[in-house]
């Protein structure tokens, strides 16, 4: 009987996930100039102290090769890899790693994390993490304090007290216009934003998942952090990268921006090639929506 119930264990509590097809997407190495394999950039990408995986997040394919880029980077690099995701929010840090230690339930952790809608795309890693004692950081600012600067601008923050503003990253910060400022308008619609409190809140995430991987790196200078975020965060080494290297210029890095387009079956890699280190497209035809 005891041997059924561990059979039931396995195969109902683990996360199910899709089998990655070599079809479903395609690698560019941007420095080399030449269509590349996992295989072959998982070598490279394990020497870096952190890699940044910039998604679009109702991709599946692109959440199958996180879980995969993971296992792979963990199997070189062992017990220094540790994963970072905007998916949580710094304030939820204590109840993910309950979670991580089997001290509380899944519809618990779920809950009182504030798991996105489609934390099943992200299951696969946390579960990942929790079966082989990797460290997950909840890297993102909470959104409560995104969304007072989204209405009043960064000065919204001024009457926070002492305990909320451990949450966030240090004040002020720098928002200085330039070409991640370019990028952010096209996304708006080529529109200037009035006021530029929805851009200051852009550069709050920014901030936040920044100083959440800069901070823990120099507790455990040793560790290899892989960073999963929006792709707009990480492209063109713009936005939540910029602002690492800025705080600690000496760490190595490494970039990979994936997403679907319409050119998958022919891409034109040179329209991409300064987005990240390595690009990756996947078929558009296995998008969703939600």
């Amino acid at each position: 009987m005891k041997f059924f119930f561990l059979i039931f264990l396995v195969f109902f509590t683990m996360p199910v996930l899709s089998q990655l097809k070599t079809e479903n997407y395609k690698i560019y190495d941007s420095k080399a100039n030449r269509t590349s394999t996992l295989e072959e950039i998982i070598g490279i990408l394990s020497e870096k102290d952190i890699v940044f995986f910039g998604e679009e997040h109702n991709d599946p394919v692109g959440h199958q090769l996180e879980i995969e880029i993971l296992r792979m980077l963990h199997r070189k690099n062992g017990e220094k890899q540790t994963l970072s995701m905007e998916m949580f929010e710094t304030d939820v840090q204590l109840v993910l790693n309950e979670y991580l230690q089997n001290l509380i339930r899944e519809k618990n952790f779920i809950k009182e994390a504030r798991a996105w809608n489609n934390y099943t795309d992200y299951k696969p890693m946390i579960e990942y993490a929790r079966e082989h004692g990797i460290q997950v950081i909840a890297a993102n600012t909470p959104n409560r304090y995104v969304n007072i600067v989204t209405r009043k601008g960064l000065s919204g923050l001024d009457s926070l007290n002492k305990t909320a503003r451990k949450w966030l990253p240090p004040l002020p910060i720098d928002t200085a216009v330039g070409k991640y400022y370019d990028n952010f308008l096209k996304t708006m619609g080529g529109h200037k934003v009035p006021g530029m409190e929805i851009y200051q809140a852009q550069n709050l995430w920014d901030s936040g998942m920044a100083w959440s991987i800069t901070k823990y790196m120099k507790k455990h200078r040793q560790n290899k952090i892989f960073h999963v975020a929006g792709r707009f965060h990480t492209d063109e080494k713009l936005g939540t990268v910029a602002r690492v290297i800025k705080l600690r210029p000496a760490l190595k890095t490494a970039s990979i921006s994936s997403f679907s387009d319409s050119t998958f079956k022919n891409p034109d890699w040179k329209k991409f090639s300064d987005l990240a280190d390595y690009i990756i497209i996947t078929n558009p035809e296995l998008k969703r929506s939600y």
